[in-house]
């Protein structure tokens, strides 16, 4: 069993920054930061092999985010920057022991609870 526990989100003007964090319980395979807006379907928004370190992202933030890690933390952040506000979303921190699930949500065993992200134009 993996525990993810996020924080760091908040509200920020249009072009704003902001940094969120995920510190998981135990050792993952797969690390992801996936976002759900009011009324959509969660999307993926980055993705990190644990073990190599390689970072995938979604077209959607691809050259504003930054996914990163520190394994000695058991820590996953997301660095956010020129904000839009149609990344207004809950933002959750998932993980998988075993697989990275082409980015799918269904494919994630363990979640975080969310934070709020909220960027007002």
């Amino acid at each position: 069993q993996v525990q993810l526990v996020e924080s760091g989100g908040g509200s920020v003007q249009a072009g704003g920054s902001l940094t969120l964090s995920c510190v998981a319980s135990g050792s993952t395979y797969c690390m992801a930061w996936f976002r759900q807006a009011p009324g959509k379907e969660r999307e993926w928004v980055a993705g990190i092999y644990t073990a190599s370190s390689s970072l995938y992202y979604a077209d959607s933030v691809k050259g504003r985010f930054t996914i990163s890690q520190d394994n000695t933390k058991k820590t996953m952040y997301l660095q956010m920057n020129s904000l839009k506000p149609e990344d207004t979303a809950m933002y959750y921190c998932a993980a998988d022991r075993s697989r990275c699930g082409n980015w799918l949500p269904r494919n994630y065993n363990y979640w975080g609870q969310g934070t709020q992200v909220t960027v007002s134009s």
